[in-house]
């Protein structure tokens, strides 16, 4: 699909599928999910490879880590807990009502959309489609333009192991995508930036659909004076660095104690040159996605440094920049004030600004002072002021002594709060998020609804009076 034009047909296509087969057996859902591991299965280097070229330059293990070993990992915990999610489920009656009987269906919703952006292009437009396919829905997704060549890779291996009533992917520029989100799809879920979100969100709201929305900010890793202050330097530079800070959830900025700034400094600095002791013929380190991202993230650190911010490229002293590569030097921003653009905007690269504090509450009231990040990042091994850090602050999620590894755990939600998002999903959580939670009570023939019924009078009073004492 290249064109707007054959949206409506598809989506009716899907959701005449669905009419057809409105709750798919677990061995279905099991089956479809086996098509996505078999089509990563078959695939992988090639998808890594096209992510690489569309990239300029993508480290083939960091795909393998963060996009097909995620995925795998989502159908294998999906394929494992179906039959108890699917499960039809008991819960309290009241009291009012007895003998009846309560449960809760999971039902699927029907077709879902999925929009999912360049920077994992694999792994956010598959993981999604694992939840809704292990709910029992239909999908369509329409990939990134900015990653074309697997963009179409995608479409190719999709076509080759589900019919189009099942699962789809729509290829296409800007128009196309704006298209897709304007379709009546029983579920949208989009991952991408606050300002494209407020517009999918605009566009589901004209069809009521429900939305899911994934979406970015500034999230910080605030590191306490009771941390180990290099190794939690190492931790923050390795989740920075990841695919060159083209990540949702990297930190984005650092709040450190004033006495232990230069220290964390020093030793950011050493970690980044360790892990990367060079960048231009260094397959390891990941270009910036296309000119006009590295001409932005070149323009964020002259603008801080132009208003007084110190920037410290990391970077050995003999290796001239090669700007044809797109390979972004690492840099560490001190200095910088709130103002700045870089403190103002998501970075999405692998610039850091260092920012010092004097006290906790200092700290957490920095964070509070800015939209709710997508995620948050804790140093330190003060029970206190972590517990305070976790209750007073709000953020997608969490992870305490490292980064970005809240996202790799199946039992827990991931998702945003306020501008960083809507809703969550991964495990558990994205089979909810794709079904519908259908209450259903079951009357006995032994009910006393007779009891409340027209003439009223003294005995539904008394009735209701007997209720009263059991409520």
């Amino acid at each position: 699909m290249d064109r707007a034009d054959p949206l409506p047909p598809l989506l009716a296509l899907q959701r005449a599928a669905f009419g057809r087969e409105p709750y798919p057996t677990l061995q279905v859902r099991r089956a479809r999910l086996q098509r996505i591991g078999a089509l990563l299965e078959e695939n992988a280097t090639r998808m890594a490879q096209a992510i690489s070229a569309d990239f300029g330059n993508r480290s083939l293990h960091e795909t393998a880590i963060a996009e097909t070993f995620f995925v795998q990992a989502g159908i294998a915990h999906a394929h494992k807990h179906l039959p108890r999610w699917m499960k039809q489920r008991r819960v309290p009656t009241s009291f009012h009502s007895l003998p009846g009987s309560s449960s809760i269906l999971p039902q699927p919703v029907g077709v879902v959309g999925v929009v999912s952006p360049w920077n994992y292009p694999l792994q956010l437009a598959l993981a999604p489609v694992v939840a809704a396919l292990a709910a029992g829905n239909r999908a369509m997704v329409k990939p990134s333009e900015l990653t074309p060549g697997f963009s179409e890779l995608l479409a190719q291996c999709v076509a080759k192991h589900f019919e189009p009533d099942e699962f789809a992917v729509v290829l296409g520029d800007a128009e196309v995508g704006k298209a897709f989100v304007r379709q009546p799809f029983d579920h949208l879920f989009f991952t991408g930036s606050t300002a494209v979100g407020r517009q999918v969100a605009l566009a589901a709201a004209a069809n009521l659909t429900p939305v899911t929305l994934e979406l970015g900010g500034k999230s910080p890793a605030i590191i306490d004076a009771s941390a180990d202050v290099a190794e939690a330097a190492a931790r923050i530079a390795a989740g920075k660095l990841f695919n060159a800070g083209q990540t949702c959830i990297a930190p984005d900025y650092v709040l450190v104690p004033r006495p232990q700034r230069d220290a964390f400094v020093a030793a950011y600095q050493l970690a980044a040159q360790r892990m990367y002791p060079r960048l231009d013929a260094n397959p390891d380190y990941t270009s910036i996605v296309n000119e006009r991202h590295y001409q932005r993230l070149q323009g964020l650190a002259r603008d801080a440094q132009a208003q007084g911010a110190r920037v410290l490229s990391i970077a050995p002293a003999d290796e001239t920049e090669q700007p044809a590569l797109r390979k972004l030097r690492p840099a560490l921003l001190l200095d910088v004030q709130p103002g700045m653009a870089v403190m103002r905007e998501e970075i999405f690269g692998p610039l850091l600004p260092v920012i010092a504090y004097d006290t906790a509450d200092e700290a957490i009231g920095f964070v509070n002072q800015r939209p709710r990040p997508l995620a948050l990042y804790w140093f330190g091994t003060d029970a206190a002021r972590q517990r305070d850090v976790l209750t007073k602050t709000v953020s997608g999620g969490v992870t305490v002594n490292d980064v970005l590894l809240h996202i790799a755990q199946e039992n827990l939600p991931f998702g945003g709060a306020g501008e960083s998002g809507i809703g969550a999903y991964h495990g558990e959580f994205g089979f909810r998020l794709f079904s519908k939670e259908k209450p259903v009570f079951v009357q006995s023939r032994w009910a006393g609804t007779a009891m409340m019924r027209p003439p009223y009078g003294p005995k539904t009073q008394r009735v209701l009076a007997m209720l009263r004492r059991f409520v």
